[in-house]
């Protein structure tokens, strides 16, 4: 494959990744206004919790999301799959910016709400896993890891450019204008966006892995069928690496800004701008673990960057509760540092345990499970956390746990950076 070629795969995957989780995470960054206008309550935290519960129930959606792309992925293909899940976001994204309120139309408002919620979680569950193995059944052995990651790393994006359009628009705007209708804008912009990922799509060649896979007539007919009886073992290691995968970023992505304004009382544009700084080195970071784990492997990487979650999710939590730019600025680099060197190796490590006949259906399926229950729920068991305890370090003590669980998880996963991804080699364990 040319470099040329390979770059058009790179850049095509990474837009599309971007325009995906743009669509996604600009509910999250839109809750508290959402709160008011589709969930009227005397209560502001019962509509802040009602609002969160929605964009929980995008997720309900996921693990169906991954049989129905995971098995037609493997069945007929990456590319049109791909095309196909960056349409429905963006057209479902689009209409909920177009939607009237509960003060228009009464209770069918959050009803529409969450039909389209429901309609972005089925999209979002075959993105990451379609886009990450389109990557890497393109990308040179020794740089699966480097390739894959600059292509995951695309997801942190779309929060930072949510932020920073949402804060943009408030303070040319004023919170009451934005509160009006203002907020409509980040949902609208999504349909476009999505119409220019689709093109970039179009314009690529199918996976090279799949093609020899189906010129040899290798392709599976039942790949779902064949995952669950022959490779439990492999998706129980992928959902357990999702699992932490899925909590740290929707915590980071999802709940920290409204942590940040709803339970230490920071102003939203502080929080913004704390958390755009975060995701950016978030970024970063997830490309520089994938490179590190193509040169010392996957099983290091992870193991070191669970080690280190497990330390810092605490202290970081206890900065953040300081209520200064500053200290919301530290304490979410901690967090993002973390979060990045996991989920640099964490995408390729998850696709290498699988054969390609099966790598669609058998990742997406455990990759979206565990991002169901880990990453749906994250904003609201957070904010749900600080309710119950009255600490606002609890969310950091469910974040240690569940790290130090994955970690004991990890240490008997296999090490797969020198793995052939070739279409007729399984991958047993």
């Amino acid at each position: 494959m040319s470099v040329r070629s390979n770059k058009k795969v790179l850049y095509s995957a990474a837009l599309g990744q971007f325009v995906e989780w743009y669509d996604f995470v600009v509910y999250a960054y839109s809750a508290t206004v959402i709160a008011k206008l589709f969930f009227p309550s005397s209560d502001p935290t019962t509509a802040l919790l009602s609002a969160l519960a929605v964009y929980g129930v995008g997720f309900i959606m996921r693990p169906l999301g991954g049989f129905i792309f995971g098995s037609l992925g493997d069945r007929y293909g990456r590319k049109a799959i791909l095309a196909g899940i960056i349409l429905s976001m963006g057209a479902s994204t689009l209409l909920i910016g177009l939607l009237p309120t509960y003060a228009q139309i009464g209770v069918w408002a959050p009803i529409c709400l969450v039909l389209l919620r429901l309609i972005q979680g089925l999209s979002a569950a075959g993105e990451t896993v379609g886009s990450n193995s389109f990557v890497a059944e393109h990308a040179p052995p020794d740089r699966r890891g480097l390739h894959v990651a600059l292509t995951y790393s695309f997801a942190n994006l779309p929060p930072v450019f949510a932020a920073l359009l949402i804060l943009l628009l408030t303070q040319l705007m004023g919170e009451a204008t934005y509160e009006a209708w203002g907020w409509r804008i980040p949902f609208i912009l999504g349909g476009p966006m999505a119409l220019v990922g689709l093109y970039i799509r179009t314009k690529v060649d199918e996976s090279p892995m799949f093609q020899k896979a189906q010129a040899a007539r290798q392709i599976s007919h039942s790949p779902i069928k064949e995952a669950l009886r022959d490779q439990r073992k492999q998706m129980a290691f992928g959902f357990s690496l999702a699992a932490f995968s899925s909590l740290a970023f929707y915590t980071l992505s999802g709940y920290f800004v409204t942590f940040l304004t709803a339970s230490v009382g920071m102003s939203r544009s502080d929080a913004l701008i704390a958390n755009s700084i975060a995701m950016l080195v978030a970024f970063f970071t997830m490309i520089l673990g994938g490179y590190l784990s193509d040169r010392v492997g996957r099983k290091p990487m992870l193991l070191a960057a669970l080690l280190f979650n497990a330390c810092i999710s605490i202290p970081a939590y206890i900065l953040a509760s300081k209520a200064t730019l500053p200290s919301a600025i530290f304490a979410q680099t901690l967090l993002a540092v973390g979060m990045g060197m996991f989920s640099g190796p964490v995408g390729i490590a998850l696709l290498e345990l699988f054969p390609t006949k099966t790598r669609f259906s058998a990742s997406a399926i455990s990759y979206n499970l565990a991002y169901t229950i880990f990453g749906g729920t994250a904003p609201f068991l957070g904010a749900w956390l600080v309710l119950q305890t009255g600490s606002l370090l609890a969310p950091a003590g469910y974040m240690a746990v569940v790290s130090v669980a994955v970690l004991v998880v990890c240490l008997f996963l296999p090490e797969t950076s020198k793995r052939a991804m070739t279409a007729h080699e399984g991958a047993a364990l």
